[in-house]
């Protein structure tokens, strides 16, 4: 069907690459551990919403553009390795705090879910490394004589968004569903959420001042 091949493959290799941890995934689970699963679920869909941006522009070749454009690399990647360094530094140097039993977020720290969904589609979208991973992924599963390779591109990508959705919908609940059991105190809870906050500073400073690859 227009010229895909190995489909089988490719799903399997589209979950396993989902799986991999990274600033996506912790994003997820922060704001699912905080707020509950539906503020991860917020996270998860502004997540798939950049990488339809990325699927659509590699469809179109504007990935391909991209990368061939040194400037254009080294913007977006600062771009995105900013604002997850300040995402990082927000959470470093944020405060929980013990609202009763159930732990609530202090409210400056709550977030609505259009912000959270932002959240997910900056991390996700000002990632040059996942336009660049869709156009080194996806071809692979395109025969060269297809008619419409265009059209091949954006279906693979929808059906690696669509099982990526699945994966990151279930890190949510399961996170939000262990957050409901494990209960930290303050100072802990002080101490996680700052770990967290230098994972996404480690993730902004390696993607800002990594090499192309």
């Amino acid at each position: 069907m227009l010229g895909i091949q190995d489909l089988p493959l490719f799903v399997a290799s589209g979950l396993l690459l989902n799986m991999a941890p990274g600033p996506d995934s912790i994003l997820i689970m922060t704001r699912s551990a905080a707020q509950g699963w539906r503020a991860g679920s917020a996270a998860a869909l502004g997540i798939g919403a950049g990488t339809c941006v990325h699927i659509v522009a590699a469809a179109l070749g504007l990935s391909a553009l991209m990368a061939s454009s040194s400037w254009a690399f080294t913007l977006l990647k600062y771009a995105g390795g900013a604002y997850l360094v300040y995402l990082g530094l927000l959470m470093v140097f944020s405060r929980a705090k013990q609202a009763s039993q159930a732990q609530a977020v202090e409210p400056a720290l709550r977030l609505s879910y259009r912000k959270i969904f932002a959240q997910g589609f900056l991390t996700n979208v000002l990632n040059p490394k996942v336009a660049l991973f869709f156009l080194a992924f996806v071809p692979q599963f395109i025969a060269p004589d297809a008619p419409h390779k265009a059209l091949a591109f954006l279906l693979l990508g929808a059906i690696f968004n669509f099982n990526g959705m699945l994966w990151c919908h279930g890190l949510a609940l399961v996170t939000a569903k262990a957050s409901q059991r494990i209960r930290l105190s303050g100072r802990w809870a002080d101490a996680l959420n700052r770990a967290i906050g230098l994972m996404f500073l480690s993730f902004g400073l390696k993607l800002a001042l990594g090499e192309r690859t």
